[in-house]
């Protein structure tokens, strides 16, 4: 920066004013921007807009402001006027109510006041009104509980590192008080005049630890996250831009929060893939977390009872210093409470008995025990809609997307099919379109079968769905769980957005309907994903004083990945899962990059990828980068036709010690060289493979 211009002075305009009174952008987010332009390869333009929310620019958004009353007079000028017109009832009925206090005009009659303007005994000021998040509008505050040994080791450790800074995994069971230890270690770090960021990985989680926070900080604490409505997030904004809030909770977004002198930053469920962007820039929070940690020599904390597998990595021995966490492990749950009973079922032999219910005898049997008993229950299935598909018994005829490579989802509430990739629609056929047959079956099961199943066996029992179609509607997520906390519900059926981080005292039964669901997709990460969801599900039972049962449905009762969740055998788990992981060279152990290309012209699309294919290939000759190669290939893209576009892939897998920024960089170039017509899109170890 400077004050001085080469320009000559009759080609620089005058400033008239300032757009705001500070920088929108702190200098050191401008850092990070830049940082981001080079490890994502992405346009510097497209970084510096995840800083400044979209409210900012252009001006959408402004202050609210309300005009407000002030009386000028003090008692005895009070007394004087009232005496000097007695017939002003009007203006002495203001007065008289703004004695007490200022007052909003829109209450007043707006004659008498203009008339009271006009004599000078009341002003007329704007004042703005803050937009509120219904997270933050509960005052009551929460006492400490008492920690447990455990627990205050953790915060020993956490706040003794706030001087220099440090990187840390707390690992804790299921119900262990990590957010306890979150808490103290937030709290050392505001005494100590600094601040804090806390990341959740879904909105649904938001409003918890919201209120968690905002019963101890009050006012320090601000929420950022999509949901909020245009006014609410730039009010947030601006008071933590001001410093008026010291503590910041959100989703993915909310690390870009722009907190001055950080002194931690706290990522709840780090093993959350939606802490991955999925649309340019694809950045990691996680990644952006560490980043901004190192800046502010502020303590980085990542938290879970199912770290991924390359996180837990980071603990071993053998980690260069650079990359190393220190791990921190919680054993035992609050207050010494077991972890609940997990029960498996293979459900091959509820089939032999003829139960073709989607609940198995024993499930049926707890959930029955569970509400007779006054307590509630959570039923988990990672699939919203009603059925998984339809289908013609006749000619195995399947509905699918005409726009993407998929079946389509029967939503039994609306009557219609829906494909939950580009969200079209249709009424499902009465006959078979392919061979005219009326065998048309329903198969599979979502959130909405289960929750008619509930409703079907237990008529008492009212029953809540939280998926993606019962949560668009702003603070859903809040009214959905709130209502389940006050046991306005007894029986909350749900996809993932249940299976973690929630904490319900009278839940003491968690069914698990299909943990397969997961298991086989075409996706290195589907056990650890099968695992972690599982364990994180079961996790929400027995939370309280009496004991939880969990009851998980499954087809493979002796896979290592179910075996594991149902003993909560973390450990168990990594080291099965790693040593597969390091046999088949999967990440951590390499590094998979690939290009998507799509576009209308399905031939045009296949070119362009074999295309790039031979363009990479002569790269990793001529840069000899070829031993580093594990494999390099052209190919349909799993799911071939998305949104009406053909789809084809360049993936590429290195071994961890090649030059990955080069090759990807080469990668983004022959993904912005696509030609007309094709869209090519970079992703580096991407989150979802299909």
């Amino acid at each position: 920066m400077t004050d001085a211009c080469a320009l000559p002075p009759e080609k620089v305009k005058p400033v008239i004013k300032a757009v705001r009174p500070e920088p929108v952008v702190l200098p050191e987010l401008m850092a990070l921007a830049d940082w981001m332009h080079d490890r994502y390869l992405c346009n510097l333009v497209d970084a510096l807009r995840l800083m400044i929310p979209s409210e900012l620019r252009g001006g959408r958004v402004r202050e609210k402001t309300r005009r407000v009353a002030h009386l000028e007079l003090d008692g005895a000028g009070i007394d004087e006027f009232i005496a000097k017109n007695p017939r002003a009832k009007k203006q002495i009925g203001i007065v008289e109510r703004l004695r007490a206090g200022d007052v909003e005009t829109a209450v007043l009659d707006s004659a008498a006041l203009k008339a009271l303007e006009k004599k000078g005994a009341v002003s007329i000021y704007l004042s703005e009104q803050r937009r509120t998040p219904a997270a933050l509008s509960d005052d009551a505050h929460t006492p400490d509980p008492v920690l447990m040994p455990g627990q205050a080791r953790a915060v020993e450790a956490l706040t003794d590192a706030l001087s220099t800074g440090g990187r840390f995994l707390l690992h804790g069971v299921t119900g262990s008080g990590k957010t306890e230890v979150y808490i103290r270690l937030i709290r050392q770090a505001l005494q100590m005049g600094r601040t804090a960021i806390v990341l959740v990985p879904e909105i649904a989680l938001t409003p918890q630890m919201v209120s968690w926070l905002h019963g101890r900080f009050g006012a320090d604490a601000a929420v950022l996250h999509s949901a909020l409505s245009a006014g609410e997030r730039f009010d947030e904004w601006r008071r933590i831009r001001s410093g008026a809030a010291r503590v910041v909770i959100g989703a993915r977004s909310a690390i870009f929060a722009p907190l001055q002198n950080i002194g931690c930053i706290i990522v709840d469920e780090e093993h959350e893939s939606s802490y991955q962007s999925d649309h340019r820039p694809r950045y990691d929070a996680r990644e952006i977390a560490w980043h901004r940690a190192e800046a502010h020599r502020a303590v980085l904390v990542l938290g879970s009872a199912t770290p991924a597998i390359a996180t837990y990595m980071r603990t071993e021995r053998g980690v260069r210093p650079e990359n190393r966490l220190k791990l921190i492990e919680l054993r035992q749950r609050v207050k010494d409470r077991p972890l609940p009973e997990v029960e498996l079922v293979d459900m091959r032999g509820e089939f032999d008995k003829g139960n073709r219910s989607i609940f198995s005898a024993r499930l049926a049997q707890e959930l029955q025990v569970c509400l007779d008993g006054g307590h509630q229950a959570m039923l988990f299935i990672n699939r919203r809609g009603h059925s998984t598909f339809v289908s013609c018994r006749k000619c195995g005829y399947v509905v699918k997307c005409g726009q993407c490579d998929v079946s389509m989802t029967y939503h039994q509430s609306e009557e219609q099919l829906r494909c939950h990739y580009c969200g079209s629609t249709m009424p499902p056929p009465r006959t078979c379109p392919q061979c005219g047959s009326a065998y048309i079956k329903y198969f599979g099961a979502g959130t909405q079968k289960v929750e008619a199943e509930v409703a079907r066996l237990f008529p008492q029992a009212r029953v809540a769905r939280m998926d993606i179609d019962t949560t668009q509607r702003k603070d859903a997520h809040q009214r959905i769980l709130d209502a389940f906390r006050r046991g306005d519900t007894y029986v909350l059926v749900g996809t993932q957005m249940i299976a973690k981080g929630l904490d319900f005292p009278n839940v003491t039964l968690v069914g698990v309907v299909a943990a397969d669901m997961t298991l086989n997709l075409p996706d290195f990460r589907s056990v650890e994903r099968t695992f972690q969801l599982i364990t994180q599900v079961a996790g929400r039972a027995g939370r309280a004083d009496d004991p939880g049962r969990v009851v998980v449905q499954t087809y493979d009762p002796d896979h290592y990945g179910i075996r594991c969740a149902a003993a909560q055998d973390y450990r168990a788990f990594y080291t099965r899962e790693s040593a597969n992981r390091r046999l088949a060279l999967y990440p951590p152990f390499t590094v998979i990059a690939r290009v998507v290309f799509s576009g209308k012209d399905e031939e045009l699309v296949k070119r362009t990828a074999l295309a790039a294919e031979a363009t990479l290939n002569e790269y990793a000759d001529r840069h000899g980068v070829r031993d580093d190669v594990v494999q390099l290939r052209a190919a349909e893209a799993p799911i071939g036709l998305l949104r009406g576009e053909h789809r084809w892939q360049l993936f590429v897998k290195l071994y961890f010690r090649a030059d990955v920024e080069a090759v990807a960089s080469r990668m983004r170039q022959i993904a912005d060289d696509a030609p007309e017509g094709v869209r090519g899109e970079l992703e580096v170890d991407p989150v979802n493979m299909i």
